[in-house]
């Protein structure tokens, strides 16, 4: 998985086997990625990398939002994006369980051209929540706390999602409290992967 953000732009996410190659989706949407990332560097935001993609930060160090190549789209995610108001109606979720982040869907360059001011006035709210010390309060349904890694999965693969929850409340427990286990980024998202074939079969962890 990538580490280094300068590389990221250049190589790409890491994430699958196109990493290096022409074909890796970072390519696909170079021109929409350096638009975006213009306008996170220019709201006052710091840029990291963090699960093989850009993220942003605040003055703080705590986590704003991020940047994300899919195959169909390129993506801001704002990690409080249930707490933003939303008035245009252009944030999308990962789906019907979701319960803490949001995000744009873009598939080419105008469509960020045409509502930058927009983007940037979302981008400040979510920066002026993260400061006030808002906090997500999520359902007692579905009181686990995925890991970023799992929420990039859910996203890249609505199969795999749906999946996910449509097992059992104690299996997704147990397969997120072995992937949370993991400390290091590259160990959860190896984890996920090797257990996806078992969930798309609606098997659980021990079974």
């Amino acid at each position: 998985m990538q580490k280094n953000i300068d590389l990221y732009f250049v190589d790409g996410c890491g994430r699958c086997s196109l990493y290096g190659t022409p074909s890796c989706k970072v390519h696909t949407w170079a021109e929409e990625l350096q638009l975006l990332r213009e306008i996170m560097l220019s709201s006052g935001l710091t840029e990291t990398i963090k699960w093989g993609s850009p993220c942003y930060t605040n003055q703080n160090n705590k986590n704003i939002a991020m940047m994300v190549a899919f195959k169909s789209y390129v993506s801001i995610n704002f990690f409080k994006g249930m707490l933003l108001n939303d008035p245009h109606k252009l944030l999308h979720t990962s789906g019907e369980n979701a319960q803490s982040a949001k995000h744009f869907k873009f598939t080419n360059p105008q469509q960020i051209i045409d509502i930058e001011p927009i983007i940037r006035s979302y981008i400040q709210e979510a920066i002026a929540l993260e400061e006030s010390g808002a906090k997500i309060e999520f359902k007692q349904k579905y009181e686990l706390e995925f890991p970023a890694e799992l929420l990039l999965k859910f996203d890249e693969d609505p199969a795999f999602r749906e999946a996910f929850f449509k097992l059992t409340p104690g299996r997704q427990r147990g397969y997120n409290l072995y992937f949370t286990g993991a400390k290091q980024s590259a160990t959860r998202l190896s984890r996920i992967e090797k257990f996806i074939p078992k969930i798309l079969k609606g098997l659980g962890f021990h079974d």
